[in-house]
């Protein structure tokens, strides 16, 4: 009965699933045997665990053989016994075992580790993969593993020969029509299970342990790619959650009178100063580190204009991003929260009607515009400011009918860019759609508030020819000089607009230009310039304390004399009892350093503190009382905790 079942072209593609299935089973018992002491099992757990464990391990086993699927269907039945078939037979079952072997390997190191299935840690080791290739060589005999690997997928394929499995396949007469009915069902299965079965139905119980062993590991990889998360409660040190947000409450200056409820951190502003309305432009740089400026010790020269005009505004002059890439940037300018482990909210499901600056400016009559001069699908840019309420305009290549964004997405049409590469239009020719947008808004008599993106200080560093000396494309410094032209140009242009008297420009990085440095975490690559210019009745003033890109708009809305609704993280600097803090993490390290003292959560609950020494830019090992690290906690843990139960959404 067991040849009759096998006896067909699809013997080989059944004969890998019962493999796959077989060392799954092996996986998952050796991890249950490790992790048994630990956990408080019950027979009914085991029934769940090796129950949905089999669901799980039989899709992976189906995605894992789809593209041999379809080879197999489509190979017509006169060449089913070819030099053709058999070479790209044997490549494909090749790739399939190994993958499979080494995919087995890494998820016993993983949970030696994390004791967790593949998570957004493994993803995030795709991002270092320098960093993890050395630790792998260094923690394990390389040349050993590659080869054990691919020795037992030869003894996994001599297998499959000796059962004469091959010959199965090679030999049958498989017709079309069956062909393409079992391909039919395998299509449906597959849709069903991207569609139905989700990595989070083996999170219903409250067993971590039995939870994960349920998992798939390459199941739970792509669950954790495609939700960009890294649970903070599973991986990282915790409060009581009343205590976590009693601490943060303390730190934001929330008084039990002027809050909403307890894990909240909903409060009304009131600002002291005169209310004023003018229009705002914030144009957020890309990859602009402040050390480019002459004005942070640069000799070179390379932003004049920008020099000129921290004479004239409010200059934050030790302000620090919460990441180091732009949605990390976007996150923290529109939410003013830290940043949350994994992926910024931009890039997460679920990230809609959120509470964010534009929301505040929209309860003032403002009419709110993200503008991007590449296309705004990358990075979910679009959806995310589509789904919070702004306005977009952006290249638009890849709009199309139906496009649920276009309702509310103005395209820049061919004849206005003179000048383009892969990211998108030259800032000038951004910056122009940004003066045409304020024109007609102004005729109309509506003020706007305006999320202008900007792509030149990005590699290739190409920019149109003739504007500054320094040749397109030869490097980080010609693009810095570029980018600082464009927006010399931009005032120029808007100075003797009749809105620009009424208009606020705001110069910001989204991030530094590099995060790499002698530490793992360099505070140094997070420092960015920020300015406030041309505010009506405020003179030229330095905020010379530690602040976090988080405060920005909190201390601009206070010097427009605002009161407003607040569910922000960030803090007025210019108050007397504003405590310096700055907060930034990578994927899975999150820093909280208030003065000099230094704390840094990361997964397995550890926690690490430092005396950071800004001359010097070193971190010492040192101890600290019991409060700053709560303090660090409770930032992270509240925030993740208000996102995931939507403690960020407009009520």
């Amino acid at each position: 009965m067991f040849n009759s079942i096998l006896k067909n072209r699809f013997s080989l593609f059944i004969s890998f699933a019962i493999f796959f299935l077989s060392f799954s089973f092996i996986v998952r018992s050796i991890l249950l045997v490790i992790s048994y002491s630990k956990a408080d099992f019950i027979i009914l757990n085991l029934l769940e665990i090796y129950t949905k464990g089999f669901i799980y391990d039989f899709g992976v086993s189906l995605y894992f053989s789809f593209f041999y699927i379809c080879f197999i269907v489509l190979i017509p039945q006169k060449f089913n016994n070819s030099l053709f078939n058999k070479i790209g037979t044997y490549f494909f079952l090749f790739l399939m075992v190994m993958i499979s072997l080494f995919t087995f390997f890494a998820e016993l190191t993983f949970w030696q580790e994390f004791e967790s299935r593949f998570n957004f840690i493994a993803v995030d080791y795709l991002i270092y993969t320098y960093e993890v290739i050395n630790n792998i060589n260094e923690s394990y005999p390389l040349p050993i593993l590659i080869g054990s690997v691919i020795g037992l997928t030869i003894i996994v394929l001599y297998t499959f020969s000796k059962l004469h499995l091959f010959d199965f396949t090679f030999k049958s007469e498989t017709r079309f029509k069956p062909r393409l009915v079992a391909f039919s069902i395998i299509l449906i299965t597959l849709f069903c299970y991207s569609f139905f079965i989700t990595n989070s139905w083996a999170e219903k119980g409250d067993n971590r342990y039995k939870n994960e062993l349920a998992k798939a590991g390459v199941y739970s990889f792509f669950s954790a790619f495609k939700n960009n998360e890294l649970n903070y409660q599973e991986f990282y040190s915790l409060l009581n959650d009343d205590e976590a947000f009693r601490d943060i409450k303390a730190q934001l200056n929330i008084q039990q009178e002027n809050q909403f409820k307890a894990k909240s951190i909903h409060r009304y502003i009131k600002s002291t100063h005169t209310e004023q309305q003018p229009n705002v432009i914030m144009i957020t740089i890309e990859s602009f580190s402040a050390d480019f400026m002459n004005h942070f010790g640069n000799t070179r020269n390379i932003t004049p204009n920008l020099d000129l005009l921290a004479d004239s505004s409010i200059l934050f002059t030790d302000m620090y991003a919460t990441g180091t890439r732009t949605v990390r940037g976007m996150e923290a300018l529109t939410l003013a929260i830290p940043p949350t482990p994994g992926s910024s909210i931009v890039r997460r499901p679920n990230n809609n009607h959120l509470f964010t600056i534009g929301s505040v400016f929209e309860n003032k009559g403002y009419q709110s515009t993200f503008f991007y001069g590449g296309d705004g699908y990358f990075d979910n840019m679009n959806q995310y400011f589509s789904g919070n309420g702004y306005d977009i305009v952006d290249r638009g290549r890849n709009l199309t009918v139906g496009d649920k964004y276009e309702t509310n997405r103005k395209l820049i049409p061919d004849e206005e860019v003179s000048f383009e590469n892969a990211w998108g239009i030259s800032d000038g020719d951004l910056y122009n759609q940004v003066i045409k947008d304020a024109d007609l808004k102004f005729s109309h008599h509506q003020k706007f508030y305006d999320f202008v993106m900007t792509t030149s200080n990005h590699r290739p560093f190409t920019y149109p020819s003739g504007k500054i000396d320094i040749p397109s494309g030869s490097g980080r410094e010609g693009a810095v000089k570029y980018t600082d032209y464009a927006i010399g140009d931009f005032i120029n242009k808007i100075k003797n607009k009749a809105w620009f008297k009424n208009t606020v420009i705001i110069f910001v990085a989204d991030h530094c230009a590099s995060s790499a440095g002698k530490n793992e975490i360099d505070i140094s690559k997070y420092h960015i310039p920020c300015m406030i210019y041309n505010l009506k009745g405020t003179a030229h003033q330095n905020i010379n304390q530690m602040t976090s890109q988080i405060d920005l708009y909190p201390t601009l809305f206070d010097l427009l004399g605002w009161n407003y609704d607040s569910n922000f993280y960030g803090l007025n600097a210019l108050v007397q009892n504003y405590s310096p803090r700055i907060i930034l993490g990578t994927y899975q390290k999150l820093a909280y350093m208030k003065k000099d003292s230094l704390v840094i959560l990361s997964p397995q609950r550890q926690v690490e503190t430092y005396i950071y020494n800004k001359e010097s830019n070193e971190q010492k090992p040192a101890h600290f009382p019991k409060p700053i690290i709560k303090h660090a906690i409770a930032n992270y843990q509240t925030a993740y905790d208000l996102f995931k139960n939507d403690g960020l959404k407009i009520k």
